[in-house]
């Protein structure tokens, strides 16, 4: 158990659907690239439309909303077992909550491998920032092989919405803007930016976020790379 001050994390509505996250004292323990697409994987609480042979009006609540979570678990699953995704090795931080380091909670170390935090929330198997609020931040990230990258997948998994661009390495360490603009992502989920496949290979990504846009912390669980040698 770690010694650090146990966070809890609070949803708040902000603006019109984002949502914050914060940390209680209670101790224990550039221009967008124009024909990138930002998205977030369904989530679960959006409803599902009936399945065939069903009328909207015979579903029940219950049913639309097991199907709407059903949906949910399928996509989250596509994502992480993506045959051209992979998922960072290494990643350093503008900041890091208590200065952590090495695979202390809240390190930029926790970035690396493919998700491990199962619900919305403040938990130290993600990244945070040293100070909640503070202005921009960044995550820089590597993966094990270069790729001529097709989308870049980010999962937010704590005071959503706050991601603002997302950079490209090329293999001289060129940065290119892959995607910069207003993050939809809520709840647990994915920013998913969909970009033509690149005339340089990258094996680097860079995340950057305004913290203030949305009050609270924000939690980076995992970043996927999607792309192809050829």
């Amino acid at each position: 158990m770690r010694t650090h001050s146990k966070l809890l994390c609070s949803v708040l509505s902000i603006i019109l659907v984002s949502t914050a996250c914060k940390k209680s004292d209670d101790k224990s323990e550039t221009t967008a690239a124009p024909a990138a697409t930002p998205s977030a994987a369904p989530a679960p609480a959006t409803p599902a439309a009936p399945a065939s042979g069903a009328t909207a009006s015979g579903a029940t609540a219950e049913t639309t909303a097991k199907l709407a979570a059903a949906d949910w678990a399928i996509k989250q699953d596509e994502i992480k077992n993506d045959a051209n995704g992979q998922w960072a090795i290494e990643v350093s931080a503008s900041s890091t909550y208590n200065d952590a380091k090495g695979t202390a909670s809240f390190s930029a170390n926790q970035v690396t491998g493919a998700p491990n935090v199962d619900k919305y929330g403040d938990n130290g198997s993600a990244w945070a920032p040293k100070t909640e609020d503070a202005g921009i931040e960044w995550l820089d990230l590597k993966y094990p092989k270069p790729v001529h990258a097709t989308a870049v997948r980010v999962r937010e998994s704590c005071g959503s919405g706050a991601v603002i661009k997302i950079e490209l390495f090329d293999e001289q360490g060129v940065a290119h803007t892959a995607w910069a603009g207003n993050d939809p992502t809520t709840d647990l989920n994915y920013l998913m930016v969909n970009i033509p496949k690149t005339p340089y290979k990258t094996a680097r990504v860079k995340i950057t976020l305004a913290t203030n846009v949305i009050p609270g912390w924000n939690e980076i669980d995992a970043v996927q790379l999607v792309g192809a040698d050829n």
